[in-house]
């Protein structure tokens, strides 16, 4: 199992910095992309629960929102908790994702085309083991 789960490290590391060519084409630094896409894929958080999702303090999480929120991104609105901040995307915010998930389809769908049919069917039958597996390291970390 070890073979496996170092191959899937490698891998995942690979696939995710060749993807990152697509993603600075929406012209977002990369905390902003990530917080965003949270929040389009998600629906609105608390800042502090946002920065919670992205693992970052909360000091750091107010300068990602502010700079969403000056893109016209996100937006802040008020929480039931008055103290607290809930932040959502805005309909610029939710485009800027669904072009960056249509370009990076794009980009991989490119890229199966360019194997052999047998590994295409491989990684079909594998590709929805990857959300599970994802879903088992989040409960143990």
């Amino acid at each position: 199992m070890e073979d496996t789960a170092t191959q899937l490290n490698s891998g995942a590391i690979h696939l995710l910095r060749a993807m990152r060519r697509v993603d600075r084409e929406t012209g977002l630094p990369p905390g902003q992309l990530s917080a965003l896409s949270v929040l389009v894929f998600g629906g609105p958080l608390t800042l502090g629960a946002l920065a919670g999702v992205e693992d970052v303090a909360g000091p750091t999480m107010t300068r990602i929102v502010d700079g969403l929120v000056a893109r016209g991104l996100a937006e802040r609105q008020p929480a039931a908790d008055r103290r607290a901040v809930r932040v959502a995307a805005t309909p610029a915010g939710h485009e800027l994702m669904a072009g960056g998930r249509r370009r990076r389809v794009e980009v991989l769908t490119e890229a199966l085309g360019a194997l052999p049919a047998a590994d295409r069917r491989r990684l079909r039958a594998a590709a929805p083991l990857l959300d599970r597996l994802a879903a088992e390291v989040r409960t143990r970390s």
